[in-house]
């Protein structure tokens, strides 16, 4: 699943993080569905697993402190949709650490970055762009 103009949220910074999310997802998902050499991809698992860790904190950070900045009244269930996701990614993390890294754990941790990356951007963060619209505000 590639970006579509349609996710955009009109605030420049996050929508080139969220495009920046979706193209790695989508390499990592395309990597594992065509690999002949599962052993062999472990680096871009790895990879793909460091990158999340690191990016989904700055991205995040960076979305939160958007939402201070314009008084969105739905910022504390904007952090726990954040909280969660950070705790799926540890569950994995954790998860390869205690028992490797499976062909069918990572195919179930591709899935569950891929729906909820588009749940999120596409529900939720769609609401952070109506807020400012509504609000006469320029995004």
């Amino acid at each position: 699943m590639m970006w579509k103009d349609k996710y955009k949220i009109g605030i420049e910074r996050i929508d080139e993080q969220h495009k920046e999310l979706f193209s790695r997802v989508s390499d990592f998902i395309k990597s594992i569905r065509s690999s002949k050499n599962w052993e062999g991809d472990m680096d871009k698992v790895k990879e793909i697993m460091e990158f999340m860790k690191e990016y989904v904190d700055i991205h995040f950070s960076d979305e939160e402190a958007y939402q201070e900045k314009i008084n969105y009244p739905e910022i504390e269930n904007h952090k726990q949709e954040h909280i969660k996701f950070k705790e799926i990614i540890n569950k994995y993390l954790k998860i390869f650490e205690e028992e490797g890294f499976t062909e069918e754990k990572v195919q179930e941790f591709g899935g569950k970055l891929m729906t909820w990356l588009i749940m999120h951007v596409c529900k939720t963060d769609q609401k952070i762009g109506e807020y400012v619209k509504n609000e006469g505000g320029k995004v």
